[in-house]
């Protein structure tokens, strides 16, 4: 039977030429395409964005878990003829499966902060890291409501406790469900192969809590120069940022994005 397909929300300036570049965006976990590129709407007087809503969140179908492979089987298939893509966080590692998986359909990646930790296992960092999350995954604990986990996955780094929408809430249950992005084996030598230009950022974290930072921040940084180094890709730090540097500093990540699409 077949599946039905995942939101996109389309912004596009009513000025711009139908044939401005194409652009797919793919979020990260608890949240959705509209709230996780909201700083990158500006961009819409020079370029076509697509916004996918991952299954599960936002207003795509629900999904009993959200998985990286089955994002990467829906990128593949919005990429129709060709597009830009940028995977942000979780986001990254179905845009990375779908990069090598239909390289002729790719004009440009652009990792924002990827969350694929096992492909950079070696690093001392990231190693280190892996074994800190997944002995944290391993601890049997009560279960929590949505709301719960909210605040538990903010209020003990230092972050602020969002208002709980229904919409956050949805995102926040499906994300408590999801198979788990910074165990995903992904192949990187087909991307270093791949001809299209590549972009990975990173926030510097100076700013952020340090058990936030200590506990993934300082591998994050290391995963996405490690990824850059293996594909070939221009690694850029985003001063000021932490784990979603084109929300926190959208005019600098706007810039790098407007150059990479063009």
């Amino acid at each position: 039977m077949e599946r039905e397909s995942v939101h996109v929300t389309l912004w596009q300036d009513e000025a711009s030429a139908a044939t401005v570049p194409r652009v797919l965006l793919v979020h990260g976990t608890m949240s959705w395409g509209t709230d996780s590129f909201r700083g990158q709407r500006p961009l819409a007087d020079r370029f076509r964005l697509e916004l996918m809503d991952r299954r599960g969140f936002g207003e795509s179908p629900d999904i009993e878990r959200s998985d990286y492979e089955v994002d990467a089987e829906d990128i593949v298939e919005l990429l129709g003829a060709g597009a830009h893509l940028v995977g942000h966080s979780y986001g990254a590692a179905g845009a990375m499966i779908a990069a090598a998986r239909r390289p002729e359909a790719i004009q440009s990646l652009t990792l924002i902060e990827p969350s694929a930790l096992r492909v950079a296992e070696e690093h001392p960092a990231v190693g280190a890291a892996l074994v800190r999350i997944r002995a944290a995954f391993g601890e049997q604990r009560a279960p929590m409501s949505p709301e719960e986990y909210l605040r538990y996955s903010t209020e003990g780094y230092g972050l602020p406790v969002p208002e709980f929408t229904p919409q956050l809430l949805r995102a926040t249950a499906s994300a408590m469900a999801e198979r788990v992005a910074w165990d995903a084996e992904i192949p990187l030598a087909p991307l270093l192969l791949a001809g299209f230009p590549k972009l990975v950022v990173n926030g510097t974290w100076e700013g952020a809590h340090p058990e936030y930072r200590a506990f993934i921040g300082e591998a994050l940084m290391a995963c996405g120069e490690f990824i850059a180094d293996r594909i070939g890709a221009r690694h850029a730090r985003i001063m000021g940022a932490d784990h979603a540097p084109h929300q926190e500093q959208p005019a600098s990540v706007n810039r790098l994005l407007a150059e990479v699409w063009t």
